[in-house]
């Protein structure tokens, strides 16, 4: 297990020597889950419906939504070795962060049911969405992704509804959401 470990590490850019509760748990139990988990990771970021900068800007919003500041500088520097422009970091972060806002009000709403809620203006600023960096089907990309993670069912809707207006492959809507699903797995063994 510790050459899992240590590939782990370098996959992710990080030191090798760096110790973290949960991968070191798994070493010393010898839990046959930490090879799955390299290997989904190595998967998801490798999917073949997306190019490397946009898998690492896809891992980078779930990490920033789970506040894993090492996997976010991790991610940020290996988007960047894929061409991503600080613009484009910028975003992930934005749209990240926007899109905890729009999860908690919209779960809201559809927990809650009741008429009156649903004809109330949301009065969330949402500018960044008309004309992303990103271009408008990564960035609901990303939306899809951060809602999924975050369990709002109207937005992970919504997100899926526009992404086929856009015409995401439903391959790619899936494997973008198995990407979030894995990452934030990661986020659990490397904080």
């Amino acid at each position: 297990m510790e050459e899992t470990k240590q590939d782990l590490l370098k996959d992710l850019l990080l030191d090798p020597n760096a110790k973290y509760i949960s991968l070191e748990a798994m070493v010393i139990g010898e839990t046959k889950y930490l090879r799955d988990a390299r290997i989904n990771l190595k998967n998801v970021l490798n999917s073949p419906l997306f190019n490397l900068k946009e898998a690492y800007l896809l891992a980078l919003s779930i990490a920033v939504n789970e506040k894993n500041h090492i996997l976010i500088d991790s991610f940020t520097k290996l988007a960047k070795q894929n061409e991503a422009t600080d613009a484009e970091v910028a975003e992930i972060h934005a749209c990240t962060s926007l899109l905890n806002a729009n999860n908690v009000f919209y779960r809201f709403k559809h927990f809650i049911k009741k008429d009156s809620y649903q004809t109330l203006p949301a009065g969330i600023k949402m500018n960044i969405m008309v004309n992303p960096v990103l271009g408008k089907e990564f960035f609901e990309l990303v939306s899809l992704a951060v809602s999924a993670v975050n369990g709002c069912e109207m937005c992970v809707g919504s997100h899926e509804a526009s992404l086929q207006k856009h015409g995401a492959a439903e391959q790619r809507i899936f494997d973008a959401v198995r990407l979030s699903a894995v990452v934030r797995a990661i986020c659990t063994i490397i904080n």
